[in-house]
Formats: structure tokens, C-alpha cells, sequence
């Protein structure tokens, strides 16, 4: 097959983008800032297609299992997964902000510090109805209105019923199915038109961001925003990397896999702009569409490994700038916190800000007007947070295909460039660890 040219692989078009944006808004902040409609456009044209993508997805997956029961399953080990990782990830943003400390030597005195600016994160934050009102969230006024309020987890809700309903139907649900399929490919196609503007996209985006903030923002704050992608990378590298070597495939020919979708998160700082493309290289991965649609939405609010790291790292860090000490039991309770706080976080930016506000509520010894210290640099970190999300997901919906053997491997194998697996051999390190000492007792 001939190969693209350079200049026509997408990935190439974002990284370009990308650079041209920070160029401009290094040099022209002005203009820099008049650019923030493009990216503005671009993730309302993705967030335009999720709603109909994930609904079409889960009730096609759904009515194909014909099993409830299957169907109840896959979504209590998804979130038993999703909640062994979260909290691995909220730890080690507390072990990260022990070690490196970043917040050491700031000596910030919180009574100089300006309030106004983080007030109105401070008020939503307060707003929420703790967590019967986000299960009360969960269910929509109306049918449509699922759609309208450009929430995921609505939709989800919504999908699984008529889904659900159809499975149960059988026979004369058939023509339903059908017509769902064929507007599934339909909106699908719609999502690579969408896709292919992703570089103007990630121009606007990056323009606005380094024009309005600038560079040169970063550098005082450069040890906690180090800190930050030095604990994420390790996390996906070590972390995500084990998860997914005791699964069977490499989480570096997996990030290769997904270039184009981490670099479009890279230059929108939204995990959001790139969940259709996602959902669908995971199919092609070998993933069944009933565990990719059931897995993926519901991880875009309750497996946000990125942000679960930066919540517990950022208090910390505002505690030691402050030079308020934290007991453990203060802790524990700010993990214990999180856990819920992290849930119905979606990738979007700002809402970790306000996630952060928040968590920061049960730890009455830190100031909240400390957050105004990391207000600035919250847009560059955002886009850690994202790249983690959206990692963190995928690896998860690989797990959850494998564990409910509904992972075609020959696929996943062909698509990530691994040797294909000759007969007999195992693949997993527990399976490989037994045919070792199989072969050794011979």
C-alpha cells in the first residue's frame, strides 16, 4: 500500500499546528488570543457527535450480548478496576508531593494573597449536592433531554435501558438494531470529518493558551508543574505499563497506537476531543463494541487517573507553600475525599480546578485562597491531566475485554506491530511465568 505523504498524516498536521500556535502566541499574544474560537469550534463539534457516538455504541454492544447478566458484570469489574486504579493514583500523587516536595520554600503568607480570583471556583465547588445529587445528575429530565445536556453519563444511562430493551425483545428487535448500526457508521464517518480539522483546532487552542498565558508564567511554578508530569509519566509508564504487560501487550505500542488521539488532547487540553476516535481504535484493537461502549463512557467520569494525581498532589503542594502541616489522619481523609470528589470529573478544562476546590474543603488548615498560587499554570497542567485520562481509559477497556475474554488478541497483536502468538503459548505474565516452570520441571 503506498504511504502517505508527510504532510498528510494527521499526527504530523497536529504536531505542526501545535508549534505554529505557540509561535504565535509567544510573538503575537494578541492574535494569539483572537485564535481561541478555533479551538472553541473544534471541541464543540467533537462534544456535538459524543452524545449520538456513545449512544449508538452501547446499544448495538448491549442488544448483541442478549445476557444482562453479562451485561451487569462487565460494568461491576469495570468499575472494581476503575476504582483499585483511581486510588493507586491518588496515593502516589501523595507519595510524589512527600518525596519532591514542590511546595517547599514558597513561604506564602495566605492573608497577602488574592481571593477574588479563585471565588468563583470556590462557589461551584460549594454548589454541589454531595453524592446523591450526582446519582440524582445521572438521570435526565426527559429522554431527549439526555442529549441535550451535554453530559455523558446520561446518555450512558439512557442507552443501557433501550439497549437493555432490545436485547430482551429479540426477534422483533432486529430492524431497530439494524437502523442503530447503520447510524452508528454513519456518525462515525462524521467524527473523521471532524477529525481531519483537528490541526486547526489544536492551533487556536494552543495560540489562545500561550497568548493569553505565556511562557514565561511557567517558570516560577516550574517545580510543581515538573512534578506533575514527571509523577504522570511514571504512572502510565510503570503503572499502566505493568497493568498492561500482565495483559498481554505493550503500553509503548499502545501510546504509538494512539499518537493521533493523545496529540488533538495535546493541543485541545480536553480528553473529550478525541473519545469517538478512541472508542473506535479499540474496536479495531479487538475489543468487542458492547465492552467499548460500556467501559469508555462510564471511565470518562469514573477512572480519571490524571486528575485522581493532580488533586492530591496540588494540596499537598499548597500545604507545604503555605507552610501548613498536615496531619495523617488529614491525609487519609483528604484521600478517602477524592476518591468520591475525582467522580463525574469529566476531561474538560477547568474542571479539575474545581475538583480541587472542592477536596481542598475537607482540609480546613489549607487555605482555599492558596489555589490562586497554581491559578495561572492550571491551563498547561490540564493537558497532563487529559493525556492521563485518556491512557488511563484505554488500558482499562483492554483489561476489561481481556478479563471478560472478549478480546480478539490476533487483532490486538496485528494493530500494535507484536509478533503473533504461536500455538499454545500463553498470554499473560501469570501464563508465561507457568509455562517456565512447566518447561523447567520437564
Amino acid at each position: 500500500m503506498k504511504r502517505k505523504p508527510l504532510y498528510r498524516i494527521l499526527y504530523v498536521q497536529v504536531i505542526a499546528a501545535i508549534f505554529a500556535g505557540v509561535l504565535l502566541g509567544h510573538f503575537l499574544p494578541v492574535d494569539g488570543i483572537a485564535m481561541k474560537p478555533l479551538g472553541d469550534a473544534f471541541i464543540k463539534l467533537v462534544r456535538m457527535i459524543i452524545s449520538p457516538v456513545i449512544f449508538c455504541t452501547v446499544v448495538t454492544g448491549i442488544a448483541s450480548m442478549h445476557d444482562m447478566r453479562k451485561v451487569g458484570r462487565v460494568g461491576g469489574k469495570a468499575l472494581l478496576y476503575f476504582e483499585i486504579i483511581s486510588t493507586a493514583a491518588l496515593a502516589i500523587g501523595l507519595l510524589a508531593a512527600h518525596v519532591l516536595q514542590p511546595g517547599k520554600g514558597f513561604n506564602v503568607d495566605p492573608s497577602t494573597l488574592d481571593a477574588s480570583a479563585v471565588s468563583g471556583y470556590a462557589a461551584q465547588a460549594t454548589h454541589g449536592e454531595g453524592l446523591a445529587g450526582f446519582f440524582m445528575h445521572i438521570i435526565p429530565d426527559t429522554f431527549v433531554g439526555a442529549f441535550t445536556q451535554g453530559d455523558i453519563l446520561p446518555v450512558l444511562l439512557i442507552a443501557m435501558l433501550f439497549g437493555s430493551a432490545l436485547a430482551v425483545m429479540g426477534e422483533p428487535a432486529k430492524p431497530v438494531i439494524g437502523l442503530i448500526e447503520v447510524l452508528s457508521k454513519a456518525f462515525f464517518r462524521i467524527v473523521h470529518v471532524i477529525t481531519s480539522l483537528a490541526p486547526i483546532g489544536a492551533f487556536g487552542a494552543m495560540a489562545f493558551t500561550i497568548g493569553k498565558y505565556g511562557i514565561e508564567s511557567l517558570l516560577p511554578m516550574m517545580k510543581l508543574i515538573g512534578t506533575f508530569y514527571l509523577t504522570a509519566f511514571l504512572f502510565v509508564i510503570f503503572g499502566l505499563g505493568m497493568v498492561a504487560k500482565a495483559c498481554g501487550f505493550s503500553i509503548f505500542r499502545f501510546l504509538a497506537f494512539i499518537k493521533d488521539e493523545l496529540l488533538i488532547v495535546l493541543g485541545t487540553s480536553t480528553s473529550e476531543a478525541a473519545l469517538p476516535q478512541l472508542m473506535e481504535k479499540l474496536e479495531r484493537l479487538g475489543c468487542s463494541r458492547g465492552i467499548v461502549g460500556l467501559v469508555v463512557p462510564t471511565g470518562y467520569s469514573f477512572n480519571l487517573d490524571g486528575t485522581n494525581i493532580y488533586m492530591t498532589l496540588a494540596v499537598l503542594f499548597l500545604a507545604q507553600a503555605t507552610n501548613t502541616h498536615m496531619t495523617v489522619m488529614q491525609e487519609v481523609t483528604l484521600l478517602a475525599v477524592t476518591m468520591l470528589t475525582s467522580k463525574g470529573s469529566t476531561g474538560v478544562t477547568g474542571a479539575g480546578f474545581i475538583t480541587l476546590a472542592a477536596s481542598l474543603s475537607v482540609v480546613p488548615t489549607v487555605p482555599v485562597t492558596a489555589m490562586v498560587l497554581i491559578l495561572g499554570i492550571d491551563r498547561f497542567m490540564s493537558e497532563c491531566r487529559a493525556l492521563t485520562n485518556i491512557v488511563g481509559n484505554g488500558v482499562a477497556t483492554i483489561v476489561v475485554a481481556s478479563w471478560e475474554k472478549e478480546l480478539d488478541r490476533g487483532m490486538l497483536r496485528a494493530q500494535l506491530g507484536m509478533p503473533q502468538r504461536v500455538e499454545g503459548e500463553r498470554s499473560t505474565l501469570v501464563g508465561r511465568w507457568k509455562q517456565r516452570k512447566a518447561e523447567r520441571s520437564l
